[in-house]
């Protein structure tokens, strides 16, 4: 298995451990959750679900009252975990009536198991069987209250894409399930160093260069770049998932939102809504921009997209803590938002007839600063600042007639009195800097050096693909970061 070191070390304590483990996994869909826990236990399982996707039967449910596709989803759940009942060995062949019978069929089926280690339990997508007025948290408590946390050879593992779900209803808790959880784990997107591991598992022939284009198209989302064949050029691919005749991925952002949200076109607004601002948007602005109203209910939304590693909150430079901004960070959506949605009538492949245009060099651009800012630990590892504590930020001025504005990609606010100004430059070779852009960037400086306290220090740092051109300017930059530093 590329990556995932540390979840994997999670996973093998609790099935060493001598207690009843409880275990939480959860992450944005197609992150990997399944696939780190059937690999990490394969052989082992004694019981094993998935819920069903919500998806399909939506799409089904025109005419039905509330009550009548509540209970039809609920007995959709229950007819598909009565099947996996069967498949694991036990013989009623009635379908559970309610969640607590599903629980307690499961519970003794569990119980008859032999096992000369401890007994894996896997739920998978448990949010999708949590249908209205179903009971299910209330059978999850019952079970695991009265009967699973006393079987000390017992390691139950649930896992959800809908991470707000998952949050707010197991780790989160105020009920039965309070601090039951014996342990979470968060899968993360990949990083850039991890896909490079990937695609070199996979026998992909494919350069650090574009293996950068391919996280600011995917993402550290390996399910989307898992299926890139070794013939391939990254181009290609490109075309395959989302400009061919039979694009893979060209519905991928609703089946996404769809699949994750109880609210997806709420969800979708707020995502495009922030699409249209790179430096992001306040509630406020999300709210005139969307008609989502500034309450409770905007708070569940941005938590949620925040949770599922589509959006970031920070405090722009120079603002103070006063309001926080919120920026779209899914690389994913970038590109789809940028080159799919609502485009019709592209060639089959455009992306390889286009990868010199000056709208695709446009968006490397912003999508390579966008990399960069979920690679902030890589960065400071180059600077040799792991360990210093920091706030990460982006910072825009605009200009009139009495100051020169200024926009900065990247500032990262050490505690150790440094603030590193970075500019963000994806080049086809060694960056070179030219008169107007050293000048510009001695604006920007002499502009956060008058908000930053007195005992900070600027230092320039450029964050570029393969290092910068030698000329009478490339020491205005204090450090470079290369993709190389990058993919550590």
């Amino acid at each position: 298995m590329v990556g995932r070191k540390r979840e994997q070390q999670k996973l093998k304590s609790a099935f060493q451990s001598r207690r009843a483990e409880f275990v939480g996994v959860y992450g944005r869909r197609r992150v990997g959750k399944t696939y780190l826990i059937s690999e990490s236990f394969a052989g082992n399982f004694v019981f094993q679900h998935a819920g069903l996707s919500p998806v399909e039967e939506e799409q089904k449910e025109a005419g039905l009252t509330e009550e009548e596709s509540a209970e039809r989803a609920m007995q959709k759940q229950l007819a598909h975990f009565h099947a996996s009942l069967l498949r694991e060995g036990d013989a009623n062949p009635e379908k559970p009536k309610s969640w607590e019978e599903a629980f307690f069929r499961m519970e003794r089926l569990i119980a008859k198991k032999r096992s000369k280690t401890k007994k894996v339990v896997f739920l998978d997508e448990l949010p999708w069987m949590d249908t209205p007025k179903a009971g299910f948290i209330t059978a999850l408590e019952g079970f695991w209250n009265t009967w699973g946390c006393h079987q000390n050879d017992l390691l139950f593992i649930v896992a959800g894409s809908a991470t707000s779900w998952m949050t707010d209803k197991l780790i989160n808790n105020h009920g039965g399930l309070y601090g039951r959880l014996t342990r979470e784990i968060r899968l993360d997107p990949m990083t850039l160093g991890e896909c490079k591991e990937l695609f070199k598992e996979n026998g992909v022939v494919i350069s650090d260069y574009d293996i950068a284009q391919a996280y600011m198209v995917f993402g550290g989302i390996p399910y989307y770049l898992n299926p890139m064949e070794s013939w391939q050029s990254l181009a290609q691919y490109v075309d395959e998932c989302f400009f061919s005749g039979k694009a893979t991925l060209k519905r991928e952002f609703d089946r996404l939102f769809e699949s994750v949200f109880t609210n997806p076109d709420t969800m979708k607004s707020i995502v495009k809504a922030l699409f249209c601002r790179r430096i992001g948007l306040t509630r406020a602005e999300i709210e005139e921009n969307t008609g989502v109203k500034t309450g409770g209910g905007l708070t569940r939304y941005l938590n949620a997209l925040a949770d599922s590693d589509f959006i970031v909150e920070y405090f722009p430079f120079g603002m103070g803590k006063r309001e926080p901004y919120y920026r779209l960070s899914d690389p994913f959506c970038w590109f789809y938002l940028s080159f799919v949605e609502g485009k019709k009538g592209l060639p089959a492949n455009f992306w390889q007839g286009n990868t010199a245009s000056q709208r695709i060099v446009s968006w490397r651009g912003l999508a390579f600063e966008n990399l960069c800012f979920l690679h902030v630990p890589q960065i400071k590892a180059a600077l040799g600042v792991a360990a210093v504590t920091s706030e990460e930020s982006a910072f825009t001025k605009r200009g009139d007639s009495q100051e020169q504005g200024g926009q900065i990609d990247l500032l990262i606010l050490r505690a150790d009195n440094i603030t590193d100004l970075c500019e963000a430059k994806f080049a086809s070779g060694r960056y070179k800097l030219g008169k107007s852009e050293y000048l510009k960037l001695s604006d920007r400086e002499a502009i956060v050096s008058e908000l930053l306290p007195k005992k900070h220090a600027v230092h320039k740092v450029l964050l570029t693909t393969f290092g910068i051109a030698d000329n009478e300017y490339r020491w205005t930059f204090n450090s470079v970061v290369t993709l190389e530093d990058l993919m550590k």
